[in-house]
């Protein structure tokens, strides 16, 4: 069975660390082994999450990073939108509610 490539643009789902479970965009691959990732949300465009390729599990699922967007550019409202649409949405609340 052949994996998915881990691209730019690509949807992951992260298996370790605090955000195990979140899913996120793959927005660049800095060098070899790691993936700079952002879910628009907890992790945005100005602050994105740098991930080992090996603790997130790539999705068939891509969103376009170059354009056709109505500003004019991708943002972070773009991210939120596309992951909610495709079912990769939080489930769970970001904070611990009493």
């Amino acid at each position: 069975m052949d994996r998915l490539p881990i691209e730019e643009g690509r949807v992951v789902l992260s298996t370790q660390g605090r955000d195990r479970g979140r899913y996120f965009v793959v927005l660049s691959i800095p060098e070899e082994g790691y993936a700079l990732c952002a879910d628009g949300l907890t992790r945005r465009l100005d602050h994105p999450k740098k991930k080992k390729v090996i603790h997130i599990r790539p999705k068939p699922l891509r969103l376009a990073l170059d354009g056709g967007y109505p500003s004019g550019r991708l943002q972070d409202s773009d991210i939120r939108a596309f992951l909610r649409e495709n079912g990769c949405g939080p489930e769970q609340p970001l904070c611990k509610e009493d």
